[in-house]
């Protein structure tokens, strides 16, 4: 015998029948009306075999009852529960008369007992109002049955059975009303937190692809200023000073090689294939500012760095004043023309809080001028924005000369 079918526990009993019932409720939704012709064929054949048996005749008060009455009772008992579950209240509107005269003549059918199904119909699908109407309707044979062929004191004995009977009727449908809207409601919260947690990958996804779109930018635009200052230098050197432009091109050989590396870096992680086999470089921080510095230096732009306190900040705000630096030192190779210097005051505070201030002698594009680059200043922005800090970026005031951009991140708050 196989081992796995032998470990197999049997399927339990309650898991069979809900398996079962949900087969039948698919059956129905597919085919609402098969189903009814079914159910009311049903019970008009089981109304029609009471009339034509004679069964009928054992709870009947009146033996004489032509058989045509009988057989239009039983149909009009029997037929109406085709609409039962679509337009229950007419349904029992169209039964309670055939029911009254039921009563009347004595027939007592046991057809009658049909209009429970429709109660049941009302408790599942109206309102509390309509069940009470209901149940007057339905108590109106009983009361007519009790005074033609009542005996005394049978007034309560058949008035409370019918009350019980409807009430139990009642109570199904209530319960299966209130586990069906408990069933709606956690399928409904299901399909919310599904939509909700797609949304969330959704903003998650553009969120990382804002991030490595600004670390893109911040690793090519950088290089790619270097790389263009030590062009141009070696260009002018390369007539007068062989020397100077081989320093030059040397310096641009490693540029391209480090931007070539970070830029590996970040394609390696939107790489699913590769992505538990990228390589762990971590983000620049302020140890990198030298090297930074150096760069920029070599590219032509004499910079000079300030700094006030001792640095003790966490990764992520390392990573945004160094971002901050190199993309205003960027815009200044740009930007600041010949003969341009750039200065760095790095002023360290309690709690993570720092301020940067960056200024250059250049010449400083006017604030109403259209950006050059669509994601310089947006990104430094939003690196600021992730915590709380403010970014000020604009031409120094007259009559310095030049740009500046003043960063500040507050104290870190507790999580």
């Amino acid at each position: 015998m196989d081992p796995v079918t032998e470990d197999r526990a049997p399927e339990p009993l309650t898991e069979y029948a809900h398996r079962i019932t949900r087969k039948v409720r698919a059956f129905d939704q597919r085919h609402p009306l098969l189903w009814d012709l079914h159910f009311t064929g049903f019970w008009v054949t089981a109304a029609l075999i009471d009339y034509g048996g004679g069964g009928w005749r054992h709870n009947a008060h009146n033996l004489d009852v032509p058989g045509w009455l009988l057989f239009t009772l039983s149909l009009g008992l029997s037929a109406p529960l085709l609409r039962r579950r679509t337009h229950p209240g007419a349904v029992l509107v169209t039964m309670v008369p055939f029911a009254v005269v039921n009563a009347w003549t004595g027939a007592a059918l046991q057809a009658a007992l049909l209009q429970l199904a429709v109660i049941y119909h009302i408790a599942l699908r109206r309102t509390l109002r309509d069940l009470w109407w209901a149940t007057a309707l339905m108590l109106t044979p009983v009361l007519v049955t009790t005074a033609r062929y009542g005996d005394e004191g049978s007034w309560e004995q058949q008035i409370g059975s019918q009350l019980m009977s409807i009430t139990v009727a009642a109570l199904i449908g209530i319960t299966v009303r209130t586990r069906r809207n408990y069933t709606e409601a956690l399928e409904d919260r299901a399909r919310r937190l599904e939509t909700e947690r797609d949304q969330q990958a959704q903003i998650a996804t553009a969120a990382e692809r804002a991030r490595i779109a600004r670390e893109m930018h911040d690793i090519i635009g950088h290089n790619l200023s270097v790389i263009t200052g030590l062009a141009d230098g070696g260009r002018y050197a390369a007539a007068k000073s062989p020397e100077r432009a081989g320093q030059a091109l040397e310096a641009i050989a490693t540029t391209s090689r480090q931007a070539l590396t970070e830029l590996r870096r970040l394609l390696d992680v939107l790489r699913e294939e590769e992505k538990n086999q990228a390589e762990l470089t971590p983000q620049p921080g302020l140890t990198d500012l030298d090297q930074l510095l150096d760069g920029v230096r070599s590219a032509g732009l004499p910079v000079r760095i300030t700094t006030h306190g001792t640095p003790t900040l966490p990764p992520g705000r390392q990573l945004t004043v160094y971002r901050v630096i190199q993309e205003a030192l960027t815009n200044t190779l740009k930007h600041a023309g010949p003969g341009a210097t750039a200065e760095i005051d790095l002023s360290y505070e309690e709690k993570a809080a720092v301020t940067v201030d960056i200024t250059d002698t250049g010449n400083g594009r006017r604030t109403d001028d259209p950006p050059r680059d669509g994601r310089g200043l947006p990104g430094m922005r939003e690196r600021t924005a992730l915590y709380d800090g403010t970014l000020e970026a604009g031409p120094r005031p007259h009559p310095e000369q030049g740009w500046r951009v003043r960063l500040h991140l507050p104290e870190e708050t507790p999580q």
